[in-house]
């Protein structure tokens, strides 16, 4: 059975904490794989459709995809998404090893 805390855990130090380095648009860009924030909202985006009903059905226009796809981009400055999930993985990296110091 699940905890109270261990639900917690589970955000806390899965989605919440790579949240915390990087927001969910770029966490879309590394989803994205190879081909990015690009391939994301060409492909895998669409299948989250469902998910937008819970927020008023609002309408996703190739335009707004281009926005979103131009800021990544801009955010991500020159950086690969390998670049960009090594760096991720360094940072997730430091935070585990100073919690195990903590205890």
């Amino acid at each position: 059975m699940l905890s109270v805390a261990d639900a917690d855990d589970s955000v806390s130090w899965g989605p919440g904490l790579r949240w915390g380095i990087m927001g969910p648009n770029l966490q879309f860009h590394l989803g994205g794989g190879a081909g990015g924030i690009t391939h994301f909202m060409e492909g895998v985006f669409d299948g989250m459709s469902p998910l937008f009903n819970a927020l008023g059905n609002p309408e996703i226009t190739p335009a707004l995809k281009q926005t979103i796809i131009g800021g990544v981009m801009t955010e991500a400055a020159n950086r690969s998404v390998e670049q960009l999930a090594k760096e991720e993985n360094e940072m997730l990296l430091g935070l585990l090893r100073l919690r195990a110091q903590r205890g």
